[in-house]
């Protein structure tokens, strides 16, 4: 079995505040003290693993998902460096003020995070292969438009791209207006929704089913071909964490693979 770390109080100087990391090492990662391994980047870090001391309601359980597909030959193991969400959830996960319900962004804060301290420590202190090929970000609703984000304006740092019901009509569907052509980098990106997945957030009627379908096709017009995306729509799916946890195994299979 894995280890996950929880390092608590990590400062990030370009947020203002200290963040609680938890660090997941597969199996076998202290045996084998040469071998390199890449690293996924999750957001929400307190819903991705099961552990004693993750959140108390549903978690993605990643790191059983994770080690059931190397178990079965599926992928080879990972890292993975899950980051608690803060006080300001909506903020630090919003690229663009969302003027309808008064969030002004600090999406720009947090990748400058990511980028600067927390990637570069990661890099440092364990075995990791930094390129992009080998990096992934991966998240839910917000996180997932905030896995998206970083992607499009990082490409050259995050190849791999896993937004599970992604808040894409955020920001007056910002992230359509901007990302307007392909990386032209190696590109890996999961995308899926239930196929009629809706919430009212705040006030704002968040469409989920229909806005990923949409942003599947924006992204095909742009000349993303079918290894580098895909699509997926569950019959039924809901906005929580027990539906991305089922969603999971599959999604990281294709992603990660």
């Amino acid at each position: 079995m894995g280890h996950v770390h929880i390092i608590r109080d990590f400062p990030s100087a370009h947020e203002g505040f200290r963040r609680t990391i938890r660090i997941y090492t597969p199996d076998g990662y202290d045996e084998h003290g040469t071998h390199r391994y890449p690293v996924l980047y999750m957001h929400d870090g307190q819903n991705v693993f099961a552990d004693t001391q993750s959140a108390l309601f549903d978690t993605w359980c990643a790191n059983h998902a994770l080690e059931s597909l190397v178990r079965e030959g599926r992928l080879e193991p990972w890292i993975i460096v899950a980051v608690d969400s803060g006080a300001g959830r909506f903020q630090e996960y919003s690229p663009w003020d969302e003027l309808r319900i008064n969030v002004h962004a600090r999406g720009p804060l947090y990748t400058r995070f990511l980028l600067d301290e927390l990637k570069p420590f990661v890099d440092r202190v364990y075995r990791t292969r930094p390129g992009s090929q080998w990096t992934g970000t991966m998240g839910s609703s917000l996180g997932g438009l905030m896995s998206l984000y970083l992607g499009w304006k990082h490409s050259e740092v995050f190849g791999r791209i896993g937004a599970l019901s992604p808040t894409v009509m955020w920001s007056q569907r910002s992230l359509f207006k901007q990302w307007r052509a392909h990386s032209k980098r190696w590109t890996r990106i999961y995308l899926d929704a239930g196929s009629t997945e809706r919430i009212d957030g705040d006030g704002l009627d968040l469409n989920y089913g229909e806005a990923t379908r949409e942003f599947y096709t924006h992204l095909k017009s742009l000349g993303y071909d079918d290894h580098e995306l895909i699509l997926v729509l569950d019959p039924g799916g809901q906005h929580n964490e027990k539906d991305w946890a089922r969603r999971l195994p599959f999604a990281m299979r294709w992603l990660l693979s």
